[in-house]
């Protein structure tokens, strides 16, 4: 049995990621935020599933954005349940929408949740899982960390500094025996999707692009609609949940850092190609060691 500290668990693949897990028979501590506001019945939800099913499952209170919450969250599980065995960072939030219109106050927001916000939770349970000299860090990446696309420039911002955050970090704790790895979903039909935060725009930048750029806009929302409802695409959430499943299963040392699922525009061999060249660049710093998990 693992204990596992998963992000993010009001909807989606965290939400389903929890429910697999403490099926599985490992303790999982389900966190989110607004526990007694909005999210009170996703809360709800997993607490009674657990608690009919006999499930070691935890509803715990965190905001990924908010030092307090993040550290009661980690005081809760560690002084209950010690060093997790696998954290998964699971929470976001894509932004969709006209780059320009923007405010700088929203993009740190998107930054806040998707790289900061990991960077906090790590920050409150690496010290014990460093210490204990084992464990499993998942962040969940995206395929657009490894690609850009038109609408997405400040998601993809967020997602590429979190595979550059997430490698870095890979290799520095090497040695500790605590690895870290990305999952990187494509689209899937889960809520971030019909939440993502459009610009409020309030000095109607917007309006003052060409025609062509709204139009453009309404095509890939258009398309993403199609891939959803197309029964021929994998876009069932499951895929994601069973490659966390798979990734927590392998042995140390044998996990890629790099798992794309579904839809992968390429990504996959970008990935192939990246692979060949990582190594080498520590090899020319004199750092081989940081190549490999200690096991």
């Amino acid at each position: 049995m693992n204990t596992i500290v998963i992000t993010g668990c009001s909807t989606g693949f965290g939400r389903d990621a929890a429910r697999r897990f403490a099926e599985a028979g490992h303790r999982v501590f389900a966190t989110m935020r607004n526990v007694e506001g909005s999210n009170a019945g996703a809360a709800g939800e997993l607490r009674y599933l657990a608690e009919e099913s006999d499930w070691a499952l935890e509803v715990v209170e965190l905001d990924v954005t908010d030092d307090a919450s993040v550290r009661a969250a980690a005081e809760k599980v560690l002084s209950g349940a010690g060093a997790p065995d696998v954290v998964i960072n699971n929470a976001g939030v894509m932004f969709v929408g006209l780059t320009e219109a923007y405010t700088p106050e929203e993009v740190h927001w998107q930054l806040d949740v998707n790289v900061v916000g990991v960077h906090r939770v790590l920050r409150a349970f690496l010290p014990g899982m460093r210490a204990r000299g084992s464990g499993l860090v998942i962040n969940v990446s995206s395929v657009a960390g490894r690609i850009a696309t038109p609408f997405s420039a400040v998601y993809n911002a967020s997602k590429w500094a979190l595979e550059g955050y997430s490698l870095g970090l890979r290799r520095e704790i090497a040695q500790t025996g605590v690895d870290v790895v990305v999952v990187e979903p494509g689209p899937f039909g889960t809520e971030l999707f019909p939440q993502a935060p459009a610009p409020e725009d309030a000095e109607g930048r917007a309006d003052t692009y060409p025609e062509s750029v709204d139009q453009a806009y309404e095509g890939l929302m258009e398309a993403f609609d199609g891939m959803f409802s197309d029964p021929d695409v994998p876009t069932d959430p499951g895929l994601v949940v069973d490659r966390y499943v798979e990734l927590v299963e392998m042995e140390p040392g044998t996990r890629p850092f790099r798992s794309v699922v579904g839809l992968d525009f390429g990504v996959a061999a970008r990935n192939a190609d990246d692979e060949k060249h990582d190594p080498p660049l520590l090899e020319a710093f004199g750092m081989t060691e940081f190549t490999t998990l200690r096991t």
